[in-house]
């Protein structure tokens, strides 16, 4: 593993421990990533670290400059991203507060910018997109689970909505049919964009409520609140195994 990037999701807009070398403004041909970049040591390692909705979460899923944001991690030399995301369960195993290893991905979304060759697109320009996150990277994670007697799923169908609203009940059937084990905003396009750069991907995603129709009751932010306060301290335990064995 190169350099490694964590684009930090719901819950994660701070990487604790991380002692900062230097803060990056970084410009692209896109436009302004979400925040300034930060590259720092954790633990003896160099990482990178940017959040995804800005410092202070004020960007909303489908107002995120997914380009702007790869890109200028790519500028930085960036060869390995971990993104961290907030997802609602779909399968019955996904049960709130679980962490899972996604290995396949739908894109619900719409109207956001697909790629980078939009404006000049050739041929030689599609990429394969198979297997959507790098298995050496998803295997780092697992690993870590395992190093930490974390419990994680290994594997599952991401399904990628537009937000900023969650979803319907009738929509969450409709993603449990097509095979979606979780429900989450950033999947896509970030996934893409990233295999365009041939910068290795994965996601580690944390459960913080059932999918819509699936619980009981309505789903509450003050619930989803209250699980991201305990599940990530799970997640940034992985994170920092995972960034250790680099």
């Amino acid at each position: 593993m190169g350099k490694l990037a964590i684009i930090g999701g719901t819950g994660l807009s701070v990487l604790d421990g991380l002692n900062i070398i230097e803060q990056h403004t970084v410009s692209t041909p896109f436009g302004l990533p979400s925040n300034d970049i930060l590259e720092g040591e954790l633990h003896g390692k160099t990482v990178f670290f940017l959040p995804r909705h800005g410092a202070n979460h004020t960007i909303p899923p489908h107002k995120i400059n997914y380009r702007a944001n790869i890109w200028a991690l790519h500028q930085l030399g960036v060869d390995s991203i971990i993104a961290v995301a907030a997802v609602g369960g779909i399968r019955q195993d996904l049960v709130p507060s679980i962490l899972v290893v996604p290995d396949q991905i739908i894109d619900y979304t719409y109207g956001r910018e697909q790629s980078f060759y939009s404006e000049n697109f050739s041929v030689d320009n599609h990429i394969d997109f198979s297997y959507p996150y790098d298995e050496s990277l998803r295997q780092s994670l697992l690993q870590s689970g395992l190093n930490n007697k974390t419990k994680i799923i290994d594997g599952g169908t991401y399904g990628a909505s537009q937000g900023p609203r969650l979803e319907s009940a009738a929509e969450i059937k409709r993603m449990a049919q097509d095979g979606c084990a979780m429900v989450g905003m950033t999947g896509m396009p970030e996934a893409a964009l990233a295999r365009e750069l041939n910068i290795a991907y994965a996601s580690c995603a944390l459960v913080v409520n059932w999918a819509a129709g699936l619980g009981d009751g309505l789903i509450t932010m003050a619930q989803i609140e209250q699980t991201l306060a305990g599940g990530m301290t799970q997640v940034k335990l992985l994170l920092a195994d995972v960034i250790c064995s680099q």
